[in-house]
């Protein structure tokens, strides 16, 4: 917990430089964005995130730290990369690493479309991209056994009927605990 408090007062004080996350849900910080990335927990076996994950956690996209930095602070344990391209944002990711000792946590500042494949446990995104782009582009760092974890809010279940049924079929949405009106896309 002192890590996500320590997190929140250096996202709050690197809000005020960049616009990390709007200015209007700084207050509701707690709720809107770090309690809403650690309930993407409750869909991971809880045996695999107490013992040895099967390979990394991949957050794409992961600007202000939502949802990849959340996870990597609560699980110590957990191997975590970060990908995020814009550099002004992947900096203050790699200063709010350090600064917290998360050493199991790693930045990448660049396109995920440059950085080299590797095969991921979870994959993650918030506000990244529409769901056919992001599962396009995540699709050389998936398996079939990988997790996808995917917060889309209120467009969940638009955006996921969007998709080819035989796609459609393998995925499903979660309602988000954080918003009645929200969902999680999930692999099925």
């Amino acid at each position: 917990m002192a890590r996500l408090e320590r997190f929140s007062d250096l996202l709050l004080a690197e809000n005020q430089a960049q616009n990390l996350i709007s200015k209007p849900s700084e207050a509701a910080l707690w709720q809107r964005h770090i309690a809403d990335s650690a309930q993407l927990l409750e869909h991971v076996p809880r045996e695999t995130i107490a013992g040895t994950a099967p390979g990394p956690w991949l957050d794409l996209g992961t600007g202000a730290g939502f949802p990849g930095l959340v996870i990597a602070a609560i699980c110590p344990h957990l191997d975590v990369v970060l990908v995020e391209s814009r550099p002004r944002r992947s900096a203050f990711l790699r200063d709010s690493v350090d600064n917290l000792g998360l050493r199991n946590c790693r930045v990448v500042g660049e396109r995920l479309e440059r950085v080299k494949p590797f095969k991921s446990w979870v994959i993650s995104a918030r506000a990244f991209a529409p769901l056919e782009k992001l599962l396009r582009l995540s699709a050389p760092f998936s398996t079939n056994r990988t997790l996808y974890l995917l917060p889309k809010g209120r467009s969940a279940t638009h955006e996921l009927n969007a998709l080819k049924p035989s796609i459609r079929a393998m995925f499903h949405v979660e309602r988000s605990l954080t918003d009645d009106e929200a969902g999680i896309i999930t692999r099925a």
